[in-house]
């Protein structure tokens, strides 16, 4: 058998012997196990069959029949699979109908299948459902493949006392007592035929929320939220109103012809009208449950509960202006169920998952809590419209197998960002990407360009998890957009309509969806396709211009650095030739393709600076010998916000560059300036908010890059100062923000103003903080006292970790001790101490590892401590302390959840290029852990470990040297 470095290959994938056409199923539910029968209906395809295979994985079986033949059965546990052999072929074209009677048994940290989630005090065990990819197989045997999209009945039997018994579709035979103690439900999902990896069970004690949606037309369907049952109304409340205007917002602004100006007022008058009459609706609501209080009373109930008059009439005017207006657009998706349902899940390896009318939701981020954070409350924003619009792009639509997974994700991106936007405007939602991109370490080009990178659709994987990383979520929506950018947002959306409406109800493969974007736009994109979406990094461009005076001619040379063996890319290159005053004198976007390309500007006048790369255009990095007057200039003219951000990248980068090279030098006073300058401009943050100050601990050169306490150092050396020059300019800037950031209202866009000025505030105390002193100090303990929200508190406490104040240890005692009483509060702490640059920082990280409230089998205390610990790589990859316990955690991780252990690994990527003091003992590090891991228990552990290694062809050939080879990087030991 040839040496498999993956699990699963494309070729695993073939097509199905039968058409799946419905499942009964009936689950038995206990504290400890689930007992399932099943009744599988399928139809033979063309051939005849002598055996069906189905996907069976860690389930006891107890008996399996067919209604229509005699089987005999074998159940191949090591290869997950229930076989059903027929002791008569069945023909063509017929049905046949499986029964199986299994029992499954739930785990606190195997995350898929049916798993424990947090059970409320008092209650019976919470149980809840996680399929994707392959979870359904872990509940019952299937043919658990994304084609295999059928309708469903299931009924579910469970202890009396749990407040929800909850699966899919909707219910036909009310929950009602059947002996006691037990309590059946009964739900019918034939609208949507459905893929396995979105089935959903649940059985819990939660808080049910519920608020009424109805649609511009009248259709309406019931939102829920499933949230613990201590949860307060407000913030649940709030919650729903959010949901509800992302659904209303995917119905009213997307859809074929969502660019069309001519209609723009006529949605912005329905999204007004819609609101007028839900407050019309919700005021007479309120007024009618008074009147019926006080009537009550009086027994005049029917008088009391009229709605006034006036109200009504408005009601009926706005209803009748709605229904006129909304037959006047073509709207986007529309719900097709009566219960749209949140979820909120304490333990997942996922942010969110959609499950068809049963999307689950971090529980820390399903609401407003008191204790949440700004970015969680940005996150919440978006996960809600993302997994909302799977219901039509995932579930509706469905990718053919684990390799569409990309495609599932990039295009629900794409919307969940112009959600994003409206709310908190483009260029602020812009940056925030663009940001994300070049983060250093964990950022995508990071991950896209070291030992850890996989293409958008990979040669294979070992577990599905392995495709839920940055290059799914943020480089594939990078290609959807730059297809996007090509085409024109108004022939891309028609595609994306023709593709919905072709494939509604069924699946459709990655050249499906190439496919309609060549027939909506007429353009070739296939060609361009396979390098992006199979070819890892990224187009490195650089950049080189020349102007002929006489001609007035300007012209743009770019080269791409293609990797060895690679090919180029295909991208749009947008770009401006701006004046003195930033006004653009031209502007171009062209295709570019073939490793060089030349673009000339005829007739224009010489510029002053060049703005490329605009909007971010093209998923990449240009390399352009801007001078300092040029760049200064564009920071403070470009029109551009992401052209004035690269600027200023630039400028930083440089400046950290020389800092680097010269330890005994001091931040120009050039820099000093911008930055006080940039600070100060009230303007720029308004739109983009504190992130446009965002000074990284990382610079472009690759011999520099990698030294990260020395890139701290830099860091904070240009911080203290900017500081030490504008200290009372600082504080004034510093109490303007705060000012700025008291709330005047209770809008989502109100929300995304005062969260953008909290960003400033919160910048200049960190400028503040890096002076150290007692003055400091009192100011930093000041807001971490009075701070009013999560993130003033928790900006406040890392500052208070970091400094030199006496008093920290008992701020961090009695901040711990509060943060242990909310899960909330737990995690945001947790993650403030795992990042932490103090020098006792991984002293802290192993207390907090030890304390009773951590518990590592909760997928959101191994991200907020492991991960974020593995991502401080200045003490976890670079002291030896850190190296020790990142040793211990990923032993320990690795069988308790592999995913968080394999996002742990992904901070070695790049060990080549660290200094030499570092390369030997990680390399080591690695190969240790690898000689004690079980390939079989922990594929995607073991083989992301020798992934890391053999790309670190350098640090491996030191360590080979020093200890001879290693084992399990010989052919023969690869995963078979």
């Amino acid at each position: 058998m040839k040496s498999r470095l993956y699990k699963y290959y494309p070729e695993d994938f073939g097509e199905l012997t039968v058409d799946v056409l419905h499942m009964d199923l009936v689950f038995d539910v206990y504290d400890d196990r689930t007992n399932v029968k099943s009744m599988l209906r399928v139809k033979t395809l063309g051939e005849p069959i002598e055996k069906l295979e189905l996907n069976c994985r860690d389930l006891e079986v107890r008996a399996v029949s067919c209604i229509q033949y005699e089987v005999n059965y074998k159940y191949r546990k090591a290869d997950a699979i229930l076989e059903v052999n027929f002791l008569d072929r069945v023909p063509p074209e017929t049905e046949i109908t499986i029964v199986t009677d299994t029992v499954c048994r739930p785990t606190k940290n195997i995350l898929e299948g049916l798993y424990y989630d947090e059970t409320p005090d008092g209650a019976p065990p919470q149980q809840i459902t996680q399929c994707q990819q392959w979870g359904f197989q872990r509940i019952v045997p299937c043919i658990d493949d994304m084609c295999a999209k059928c309708t469903y009945r299931t009924t579910i039997i469970a202890d009396s006392r749990y407040t929800n018994m909850i699966t899919n579709g909707d219910v036909v035979e009310e929950r009602h007592t059947i002996k006691p103690g037990r309590d059946k439900i009964v739900y019918d999902n034939s609208v949507t035929p459905m893929a396995t990896y979105l089935f959903f069970l649940g059985v819990g004690t939660y808080s049910t929320f519920r608020l009424e949606f109805e649609y511009p037309d009248g259709d309406s369907f019931m939102l829920e939220l499933l949230v613990p049952p201590e949860s307060e109304d407000g913030p649940a409340g709030r919650a729903l109103d959010i949901l509800y205007d992302s659904v209303m917002w995917v119905y009213i602004f997307t859809g074929p012809e969502q660019y069309d100006p001519e209609k723009l007022a006529v949605r912005q008058r329905l999204w007004e009208l819609v609101r007028q009459r839900d407050r019309l609706k919700y005021d007479a609501g309120a007024w009618a449950s008074k009147g019926a209080a006080e009537a009550s009373e009086a027994e005049e109930t029917t008088e009391a509960t009229e709605t006034p008059e006036p109200a009504a009439q408005k009601l009926g005017e706005i209803r009748a202006e709605l229904a006129e207006l909304v037959g006047s657009i073509s709207p986007g998706y529309k719900y097709t169920g009566t219960v749209y349902r949140e979820i909120g899940m304490q333990n997942s390896d996922f942010g969110g998952m959609e499950n068809v009318g049963n999307t689950t939701i971090t529980t820390n981020r399903i609401m407003p809590f008191a204790q949440i954070t700004d970015p969680a409350f940005e996150y919440m924003i978006r996960v809600k419209v993302h997994e909302y619009y799977h219901n039509q792009n995932g579930s509706e639509v469905t990718g053919k197998s684990p390799f569409e997974i990309w495609l599932n994700e990039a295009v629900t991106v794409n919307v969940e960002e112009q959600y994003h936007a409206f709310l908190f405007g483009e260029e602020y939602q812009r940056l925030g990407r663009v940001l994300e991109l070049l983060a250093p370490g964990y950022g995508t080009f990071a991950l896209d360009s070291g030992a850890a990178s996989m293409p958008i659709i990979p040669d294979g994987f070992n577990d599905p998890n392995d495709l839920i990383t940055a290059v799914t979520y943020v480089k594939a929506p990078e290609f959807v957009r730059m297809v996007e950018t090509l085409i024109g947002k108004e022939t891309f959306i028609r595609g994306l309509d023709s593709y919905f409406r072709k494939f509604g109800h069924s699946n459709a493969s990655t050249g499906d969806w190439i496919e309609a974007m060549e027939e909506a736009s007429g353009q070739p994109l296939k060609e361009m396709a396979e390098v992006w979406l199979k070819q890892t990094k990224f187009p490195i461009v650089d950049v080189a211009t020349e102007y002929d005076e006489a001609s007035q001619n300007f012209t743009f040379r770019l080269r791409q650095r293609v990797p060895e063996g690679g090919k180029p890319w295909d991208f749009p290159f947008r770009a401006a030739l701006v004046d003195e005053k930033g006004n653009d004198l031209a502007e171009v976007l062209e295709r570019v393709s073939g490793k060089q390309a030349e673009i000339t500007v005829e007739n224009v006048a010489k510029p002053a600076f060049l703005s490329l790369n605009r909007d971010y255009s093209f998923y990449g990095k240009l390399v352009y010998d801007a001078s300092p007057e040029e760049l200064l200039l564009q920071v403070r003219k470009d029109s551009d916000i992401i052209g004035r951000f690269t600027a200023f990248y630039t400028l930083v980068d440089r400046e950290k560059l020389r800092l680097l090279k010269d330890p005994e030098a001091k931040p120009s006073e050039d820099f000093v300036s911008l930055y006080y300058k940039l600070l100060n401009d009230r303007e720029l943050l308004e739109k983009a908010g504190g992130q446009f100050l965002a000074i990284f601990e990382s610079v472009e050169e690759e011999e520099y890059a990698h030294r990260y306490q020395a890139l701290y150092e830099v860091k904070q050396k240009l911080l203290r100062a900017v500081a030490a020059k504008y200290t009372n300019s600082l504080l004034s800037a510093y109490r303007y923000f705060e000012e700025a950031s008291a709330a005047k209202g209770e809008t989502l866009k109100e929300e995304a103003r005062i969260i953008k000025n909290r960003q400033a505030k919160n910048v200049c105390l960190g400028i503040l903080a890096s002076l150290d002193t007692p003055e400091v100090h009192g100011l930093i303990k000041q807001q971490f006292e009075a701070a009013s929200c999560a993130s003033d508190r928790l900006s406040a406490f890392a500052a208070y970790l970091d400094s030199s104040a006496p008093d920290k240890v008992d701020i961090l005692r009695a901040f711990e001790a509060e943060s242990k009483q909310d899960l909330v509060a737990w995690e945001a702490f947790l993650g403030v101490i795992a990042r932490s640059s103090s020098a006792d920082a991984v002293e802290l990280v192993r207390e907090m590892e030890k304390s009773e409230a951590f518990r590592i089998e909760q997928a959101n205390d191994q991200r907020a401590l492991y991960a974020n610990f593995a991502r401080n790589r200045k003490k976890s990859l670079q002291t030896e302390e850190g190296r020790r316990f990142m040793a211990e955690t990923l032993r320990k991780l690795a069988p308790v959840n592999e995913y968080s252990t394999v996002h742990m690994l992904n901070t070695f990527a790049d060990i080549d290029l660290m200094e030499k003091e570092y390369r030997l003992p990680l390399a080591k590090l690695l190969a240790d852990l690898l000689a004690d891991l079980d390939p079989e228990k922990v594929p995607s552990v073991y083989n992301r470990a020798r992934k890391l290694l053999l790309g670190n062809s350098r640090s491996l050939g030191e360590y080979e040297s020093e200890y001879g080879k290693n084992p399990a990087l010989e052919p023969e030991k690869q995963k078979k």
